[in-house]
């Protein structure tokens, strides 16, 4: 086996706060679309800040239109292994939270409950209104864009927009907090398919390491803690961490 997978297993089988850190990379392996990476969605289309969503109807029918193309890859996107071994994991009482930048909810489709999931960027499955902050469900949306209301509105009049964070937006604070507090205080960090290049979120693996954990990145690109990591794999998330899910139950049944 792996050196690296036997290192990463020893360190969760060993308990403590273990953290894990998603990105990007643990959910294209379920079919959802990579936004940064070469040949991904920013490539081509250029973001909507969120001033010219709030600004411009012509900008939230272009939100909006975008949102819908991505629907069916949201919607029909299942958890792959990757997120199916980190609830092993949970269950196995080896896993503290995950800190996500997600925004597909696979994470808790998977079976981890809502209150271990930190998302850093929001969820897409809902819908949040700008003005009075009611939720509903992204269907409910979706349904009314495709029925020709291009650009949906709350009845308060404030208008609809998926739950997540926009560029330009500010970040959830409380959030942020719980995230920072995990990092501080953790055992072990283990990043799963992030670049670590979008901040805040990034800063959250140099939280951790500062404060003496063990730091070990999963990822096929490289990121800029490859230097500063423990372990370091590279290597697609649901070959890797079913591996390590394994190794740990091993060795936590042999230290009983």
């Amino acid at each position: 086996m792996n050196e690296g997978i036997l290192q990463i297993a020893k360190r969760i089988a060993a308990g403590g706060k273990n953290i894990v850190f998603t990105g990007a990379g643990i959910s294209t392996e379920s079919g959802i679309p990579d936004y940064r990476s070469d040949g991904g969605i920013w490539e081509k289309h250029r973001p909507i800040y969120y001033d010219e969503f709030m600004s411009s109807k012509e900008a939230r029918i272009e939100y909006w239109r975008r949102k819908a193309n991505l629907y069916p890859d949201l919607v029909n996107a299942q958890p792959n292994p990757a997120h199916h071994a980190l609830v092993d994991l949970y269950k196995m009482g080896l896993l503290e939270a995950v800190i996500t930048q997600n925004i597909d909810g696979l994470h808790q489709k998977a079976g981890l409950p809502d209150e271990r999931v930190i998302e850093l960027h929001g969820n897409s499955q809902r819908v949040r209104c700008t003005r009075c902050g009611k939720l509903s469900p992204l269907d409910d949306a979706y349904r009314r864009v495709k029925a020709g209301d291009l650009a949906p509105e709350c009845e308060c009049g404030g208008y609809l927009k998926p739950d997540t964070i926009s560029f330009g937006q500010m970040m959830p604070a409380e959030k942020v907090r719980r995230a920072v507090e995990l990092s501080n205080a953790c055992d072990l960090f283990l990043v799963i398919g992030s670049t670590l290049i979008v901040h805040p979120a990034a800063l959250m693996p140099d939280y951790a390491k500062r404060h003496g954990s063990f730091l070990a990145i999963i990822n096929l690109s490289e990121t800029p803690y490859d230097n500063v990591c423990d372990v370091l794999i590279r290597a697609k998330a649901g070959e890797v961490l079913p591996a390590i899910v394994e190794a740990s139950s091993v060795m936590k049944s042999r230290s009983l």
